[in-house]
């Protein structure tokens, strides 16, 4: 009785390592099919989409036209940059394989603002232009930089604050990333901070900068009303 109460034991023990295992590295739902095209008008909630009706799928819901990413968009915003994301959203061909792209368009100086995809690691690769571009760890916040050429790739480990910036003065840059998630999310760090709805209060901000209010006021003054 003793042994077969320890084996017992052993096999619950063996079953919890095991699904902690398979919470910790599946990000995004594993596919128990050949494919499980997005339907985006189910009614149905679930971490994801539900699945299309395999006899429904066309070719189409594996394809993306080339001119999503292959132009130059508008970059004429405060941040001078514009990020064109092909994700589960807008290509329901995309759900469950843990995968998407994003391209990334860069004005003279343009900045991608520090920001996190907290569902994703990202592999950058230089379409055009000069980077330079990089990643915070976590305590104790080191940063690891790194000036980019085209051709060259760089890769964002998953969650990391990342950035970049273009160092022509004229000419624009492009990028084109690839993601590990269906859908990694971003969190643009100044925006969340100081924009969020409603607003973070300014003795919480003043206090974590260490700077006045009326500093922490102007600066959320700045994202409020701002398509940033």
């Amino acid at each position: 009785m003793a042994s077969s109460s320890s084996s017992l034991v052993l096999l619950a023990a063996a079953l919890l390592a095991l699904a902690t295992w398979q919470q910790t590295v599946a990000y995004d739902p594993s596919p128990l099919q050949d494919f499980c095209v997005a339907d985006k008008n189910s009614p149905v909630r679930v971490n994801g989409f539900p699945c299309k009706d395999p006899m429904a799928v066309t070719p189409d819901d594996f394809y993306n036209p080339a001119m999503i990413i292959d132009k130059r968009r508008d970059t004429n915003n405060k941040v001078g940059s514009n990020v064109t994301n092909i994700n589960v959203e807008s290509f329901p061909g995309l759900n469950t394989l843990g995968i998407s792209l994003a391209r990334i368009d860069y004005a003279p100086l343009g900045v991608n603002p520090p920001h996190i995809h907290p569902r994703a690691t990202e592999l950058l690769t230089v379409l055009e232009g000069t980077l330079y571009l990089g990643f915070v760890t976590s305590n104790p916040n080191r940063l690891f930089s790194k000036v980019v050429k085209k051709g060259d790739v760089f890769v964002f480990p998953k969650a990391m604050i990342h950035f970049q910036m273009n160092l022509d003065h004229e000419k624009p840059a492009a990028a084109l990333s690839s993601l590990s998630s269906q859908n990694p999310g971003v969190i643009t760090i100044a925006s969340a901070v100081f924009g969020s709805k409603p607003p973070i209060s300014d003795d919480v901000l003043a206090k974590a900068f260490q700077v006045e209010k009326k500093l922490i006021d102007w600066l959320q003054s700045q994202f409020w009303d701002t398509n940033y």
